[in-house]
């Protein structure tokens, strides 16, 4: 989902349609990619804490930390923008809210704020 969801400026990538870079779920890329993908670290892989269900291209979900803005994120490719609000996926994201963390859902240019009350709202 990293190759689909997420816009890759460096690559002139918008969120939504598959990396040119990628053939048969493999980037041809790999060795000169970029910076930014070198460097991105999807939960689902990296925690042991993230149940195996989690993965990704099966709940339509990739989450991640957003250092830049210090927040958590729940990035869903455009087609499926609600994925986050699967009762599962959304009980997690209040569960992280509520440790004090600003959540922060996002599909393509469109993004929600999720709230420790279990409220959520688009951002502006």
């Amino acid at each position: 989902m990293c190759c689909s969801a997420l816009e890759i400026e460096e690559l002139k990538k918008p969120a939504g349609p598959l990396c040119g870079n990628n053939s048969n779920c493999r980037c041809v890329i790999y060795a000169e990619r970029p910076q930014v993908c070198r460097d991105f670290e999807c939960e689902w892989l990296m925690s042991r804490k993230m149940p195996a269900n989690f993965r990704p291209d099966r709940i339509g979900v990739l989450f991640m930390d957003d250092y830049d803005y210090d927040q958590y994120r729940a990035v869903c490719p455009p087609e499926r923008a609600f994925a986050w609000r699967e009762p599962r996926v959304f009980a997690h994201l209040v569960a992280v809210a509520k440790t004090g963390r600003t959540v922060v859902a996002k599909a393509g240019l469109k993004a929600w704020r999720v709230y420790a009350s279990g409220e959520w709202a688009p951002t502006v």
